[in-house]
């Protein structure tokens, strides 16, 4: 989850990116209730990050969280951003693992941004559905 605090224009990412959103605890950072029904936690984990990349995420892949996952799937808005930057941490850290990004289930910031990001990760051996 892209989160934020209320002093998000003031931080780096804000000043570089002027708009408001994913303020923590707001109607706009809160996962759709359709989504919230399918999480199980004790299968799944959420993931806050304050920034493009999950930190916790690669902490957790370092310590072995993810040993034996045969697979990863990414999607998610600004696929120019946030989806690129996990992907590239994951694959760094899970080099031999597959990881996919669903196109169809993605946004970037704008569509020619979408699409550059998803051609970057394809150079990347990041595997592209959907496009």
């Amino acid at each position: 989850m892209d989160t934020h605090s209320a002093d998000y224009l003031k931080t780096q990412e804000g000043k570089n990116l002027p708009v408001e959103h994913c303020i923590a605890h707001t109607k706009g950072w809160e996962l759709n209730d359709r989504i919230k029904a399918l999480i199980n936690l004790d299968r799944h984990k959420i993931y806050e990050k304050i920034t493009f990349g999950s930190s916790e995420l690669a902490k957790d892949i370092m310590n072995g969280l993810y040993e034996g996952v045969t697979q990863i799937e990414l999607i998610g808005i600004c696929t120019d951003i946030c989806v690129i930057s996990n992907a590239m941490l994951i694959k760094t850290l899970l080099p031999e693992v597959p990881v996919l990004v669903d196109a169809a289930c993605c946004a970037g910031v704008t569509p020619d941004s979408h699409q550059n990001a998803l051609e970057a990760m394809k150079m990347c051996h990041i595997n592209i559905e959907n496009a």
